[in-house]
């Protein structure tokens, strides 16, 4: 197991018999992670809790895993099946460009038909449009949760919210299903309603999902609350200290509303495989990530598909 360091980060190498495991999450039969941990290093990051399972000791953010594995013997047994790329890691930080990890796995999927789901805060997505566009069914997101680039640059050391919208823009324009992941929503902070106006003309959809505060990270943000944003920590107490909902139940309303003003359709429930009309994406609450049931968001823009 060969360690090396760069950028303050501790790289190391480690071998995985299978890189494709079975999957619980709502949007995906399958997850794929090509590497362990995540140099995004995102402050509310649910997926620290991997942290325990590799016996690093390392700040969540500050280390990474450079898996390798035998090629996929059958990728004809993902047919049919949503593959997440990216559920606790994400698949284009920036050491992918020296790894290529990801692109590895996009070679051995090609011609599987399976059905992608590429979840990341990056615009190096976009060295893989043309590879991307031989599958026949793929979705790349992006999470997107403020336009301000302090605040964004105080939760994550991801590429801007500028560089994550214009590739956003490059992949819509290649005939690739793109989403915007509004996630998660800070109450108070998030304005979900510009970040819909700035991306609505070149998104298939937008996905809402609340800030779920939880595990170690949980009094970190709270603290950050206090010492930046001190006239909210009292509705974040309220909502994460005493368990009120009304703040997002308020939301929630909001976003139906605002797919009524945009001639936009509006679900909380499974999609349909398809597109939407081109500036008007269809909005997904998500809202309450933990109580989330399954959904059809993978696949190709489908002109055939019309929403009411």
């Amino acid at each position: 197991m060969a360690e090396t360091s760069k950028d303050n980060i501790l790289i190391r190498d480690i071998h995985t018999k299978n890189i494709m495991t079975k999957s619980t999450l709502p949007v995906g039969g399958y997850s794929v992670n090509p590497y362990v941990g995540c140099t995004h290093g995102c402050k509310y990051c649910y997926a620290s809790f991997m942290k325990r399972f590799t016996g690093h000791k390392e700040p969540w953010g500050t280390f990474l895993d450079v898996k390798h594995w035998q090629e996929i013997k059958n990728p004809q047994k993902y047919r049919g099946q949503r593959v997440v790329i990216g559920s606790v890691t994400d698949g284009y930080i920036p050491q992918e460009e020296q790894f290529q990890n990801t692109r590895r796995i996009l070679k051995q999927l090609k011609n599987s038909g399976a059905e992608l789901l590429i979840c990341t805060k990056s615009d190096l997505v976009i060295r893989d449009i043309e590879l991307l566009k031989e599958f026949e069914k793929v979705t790349v997101s992006w999470s997107v949760n403020t336009l301000n680039e302090d605040f964004r640059s105080d939760m994550d050391n991801a590429v801007s919210i500028e560089r994550r919208l214009s590739a956003m823009k490059k992949i819509y324009d290649s005939g690739i299903r793109t989403v915007c992941f509004i996630s998660p929503i800070f109450p108070g902070i998030t304005d979900f309603n510009e970040i819909f106006q700035r991306v609505k003309k070149q998104c298939d959809l937008v996905w809402l999902e609340n800030l779920n505060l939880r595990g170690s990270f949980k009094q970190e943000i709270m603290t950050y609350i206090k010492e930046k944003y001190p006239h909210l920590t009292d509705l974040y107490n309220s909502i994460y200290n005493k368990g009120d909902r009304s703040y997002f139940k308020s939301l929630e309303m909001q976003a139906e509303q605002l797919a009524k003003d945009n001639n936009c359709p509006y679900t909380d429930n499974e999609l349909p495989y398809g597109r939407a009309k081109p500036g008007h994406p269809i909005i997904v609450n998500y809202f309450y990530h933990e109580e989330v049931r399954g959904s059809e968001n993978t696949g190709k823009r489908n002109h055939k598909i019309n929403f009411p």
